[in-house]
């Protein structure tokens, strides 16, 4: 790969990276997506004439890619995109129905996103796979890309006026499905980092009563690959105190840095096995959601270990 085009696309790929993990909702389709972008970009360099920047020239690349994508793959969602909260907690969590492909987290350094932290929101990501894939790579190409109009529709080959109208339906449902811009947690915030210390150590501790004074009272949880969740503080509790929080000292929780999504993330071990990543939404007034992946694979993502008996200096 010559200089010329590392030096010009290089510096971008962080940011089309999260581009196409807008676009497909998966860490994993992302950097398929990214990786297929800069190789078709650097077999076109030589023809590169341009009259556009590379960083459109790579948007609209990317882009391609990612809507091929989604014409060969099932839409990705969250538990609460599947039907209604659990209300009886005791019983065991639901299978999701198989091929049920679920939105997943992104490393992500709250600086690298600074003026766009809500457009990188786990819950904001979820909302985008509700939209249809041209209205999707429309609202994110005009609002968080801020690429001219006239760009966004030679990025899909269309006009400004169908760019329009579809930025106007895609606008429209994310203001009812999108979460509250107001509600940003930001991991650096001191008091919102004083809330994430007591829930870490009211979960190590199993300690119920000290977890209930750091949810809020319309707090929900969500545990993928299971399609259960719940919503409200009451149910929340009930299922962690009978289904998760066996004893003090069972779970280890590790603070995770770079965050997934720019929230608070935890690393939670079952012993000195890599158990759950927990992403977190925290404001002022506690905990408002708590997204738990049970997925141990995605320990090496976010550069945690997958057994702490490995790292005896990470267990206490």
């Amino acid at each position: 790969m010559d200089m010329d085009f590392t030096e010009a696309a290089g510096p971008l790929r962080p940011e089309i990276l999260v581009h196409c993990y807008r676009m497909l909702g998966s860490a994993a389709d992302a950097e398929d997506a990214v990786q297929e972008t800069f190789l078709r970009a650097w077999r076109g360099f030589d023809q590169f004439e341009g009259r556009s920047s590379v960083r459109t020239w790579l948007y609209r690349i990317a882009t391609n890619v990612c809507l091929r994508f989604v014409e060969q793959r099932a839409r990705r969602v969250l538990p609460a995109g599947l039907g209604e909260p659990e209300l009886e907690w005791h019983r065991p969590a639901r299978s999701a129905s198989a091929g049920t492909r679920w939105v997943g987290p992104l490393p992500v350094d709250p600086a690298a996103v600074s003026g766009e932290r809500e457009s990188v929101r786990l819950a904001f990501v979820a909302a985008l796979q509700h939209l249809p894939a041209r209205q999707r790579a429309a609202l994110i190409l005009r609002d968080v890309a801020e690429l001219p109009a006239d760009e966004v529709a030679a990025a899909l080959g269309t006009t400004t006026v169908a760019v329009n109208s579809a930025l106007l339906r895609a606008r429209e449902r994310m203001a009812r499905e999108a979460p509250d811009p107001a509600a940003l947690s930001d991991p650096e915030n001191p008091e919102i980092k004083t809330r994430l210390l007591r829930y870490v150590t009211a979960f190590e501790q199993a300690d119920v009563r000290a977890l209930a004074a750091v949810l809020r009272a319309d707090v929900t949880l969500e545990m993928p690959p299971h399609a259960t969740w719940f919503a409200g503080r009451d149910a929340v509790l009930g299922f962690l105190d009978t289904r998760v929080l066996r004893r003090s000292g069972w779970f280890t929780v590790h603070p995770v840095t770079p965050p997934a999504n720019g929230q608070p993330t935890l690393a939670l071990y079952a012993g000195t096995h890599a158990h759950a990543i927990q992403v977190l939404d925290v404001d002022p007034d506690g905990i408002r959601h708590i997204h738990i992946f049970l997925q141990p694979e995605l320990f090496p993502i976010f550069g945690q270990p997958v057994s702490l008996a490995a790292e005896p200096d990470l267990h206490h």
